[in-house]
């Protein structure tokens, strides 16, 4: 079988969620085919030449640059994948767009749905792609990968019609990377680095108005007399809407008490998430939500919404919030920084028992087979 891949959201050098799924998936993809436990012929199709940390090529893996810019899916890979001079037997887009008119059958990824819930908490311009073209490719692929249990029930729910084509491949984490062995140097070097002196809670992932950061510096407030050694450290790229956080943090009066990092790179994640007391994520929704299980890996607590695929993400392992309610994420942040060390520790270790549940391999394997069965019903 000969496999096409758009290997664009991976092919980028700040990756965060649906980049580190794309890039992460392709990479066990890639040890999978050269450990032979698979042997399909793989082509990546990228607009610009690959990273230096994408997968390096061998005789069936293979990148194909089509040059472009906007709109490239559109107008460079729909028309290439029309002729189809590779003679691909599929073509998988590890993101929500697919080629609209393609003569190969497709697959896609969908990492969550609540842009349809919270249209208000995206630019115009991008909740009307994200509606639309995502339902292009629900209709149009024969399998739509979901990353979580919670997805694939949104998915079900909104499109009835793909209820037997949605496949759950949970995403996972770097067990090299996040781990309890992360060395202390290593994080003291972050945290002069980001010039964190003190304790700190840390939120980690795209500054948004899903992330609800807003409500994580509201709680925040309401706690930092108690531990007036505790910082809350806001680290992630700035996606969209964020100005009101900052107009948040000099409204309370928090400039002091609050550190904002901007876009953390791979290489400081695990030193900065293994010196974090508690790590704190109360979104309004998340499609699974990377981090907390790095965080988990880490042997760091988790304060986490109740909501989305959080729950199923954590089990019992992390402290749950209404991520409506300041008040419920003080008590959830107050409860662990109250903890003494066997409290504390007794949960870090559930934390790292849940996420032996998770592994990129299982995903890539998952993902596979399920390209081997829509190429088996082709050829039926």
């Amino acid at each position: 079988m000969i496999i096409g891949i758009d290997g664009n959201e991976a092919n980028i050098e700040k990756r965060v969620g649906v980049n580190v799924y794309a890039f992460e998936l392709l990479r066990a993809i890639y040890q999978l085919q050269k450990s032979g436990v698979i042997n399909h012929r793989l082509i990546v199709y990228l607009k610009r030449p690959p990273m230096s940390d994408m997968p390096k090529e061998t005789q069936n893996f293979k990148y194909k640059i089509i040059r472009g810019g906007g709109a490239w899916i559109l107008t460079k890979l729909m028309p290439y994948l029309w002729r189809n001079p590779d003679k691909l037997d599929i073509i998988f887009s590890p993101s929500h767009y697919v080629p609209p008119i393609c003569s190969q059958p497709r697959v896609c990824s969908i990492m969550d749905l609540g842009y349809l819930k919270s249209s208000g908490q995206f630019k115009k311009c991008d909740y009307w792609q994200l509606k639309y073209w995502s339902a292009i490719s629900i209709f149009a692929s024969k399998v739509v990968f979901a990353i979580s249990e919670n997805t694939k029930n949104e998915i079900v729910r909104r499109y009835p019609f793909a209820s037997k084509k949605v496949v759950v491949t949970p995403l996972a984490y770097d067990q090299n990377l996040f781990n309890t062995k992360v060395a202390k140097e290593d994080t003291m070097r972050v945290k002069n680095k980001y010039t964190i002196v003190s304790d700190y809670l840390l939120f980690l992932s795209t500054l948004k108005p899903s992330k609800n950061i807003e409500g994580l510096i509201e709680a925040f407030s309401s706690i930092s007399g108690k531990f007036p050694n505790i910082k809350l450290v806001i680290a992630g790229k700035k996606g969209w809407l964020y100005e009101s956080i900052f107009e948040k943090v000099k409204k309370l009066n928090l400039q002091d008490k609050i550190i904002f990092t901007d876009f953390v790179p791979e290489k400081d994640k695990p030193a900065l998430i293994a010196g974090a007391k508690v790590f704190c994520l109360p979104s309004f929704h998340e499609g699974f939500g990377l981090d907390v299980l790095n965080a988990m890996a880490c042997g760091v607590p988790v304060v986490i919404s109740d909501k989305g695929s959080l729950p199923e993400v954590v089990g019992g392992a992390g402290i749950y919030v209404d991520p409506n309610s300041s008040k419920s994420i003080a008590d959830g942040i107050r409860k662990v920084l109250s903890m003494d060390n066997i409290e504390y520790n007794r949960l870090a270790a559930k934390g790292l028992e849940q996420v032996k549940k998770f592994s990129w391999e299982k995903t890539a394997l998952k993902t596979i087979q399920a390209l081997e069965n829509v190429y088996r019903q082709k050829r039926q």
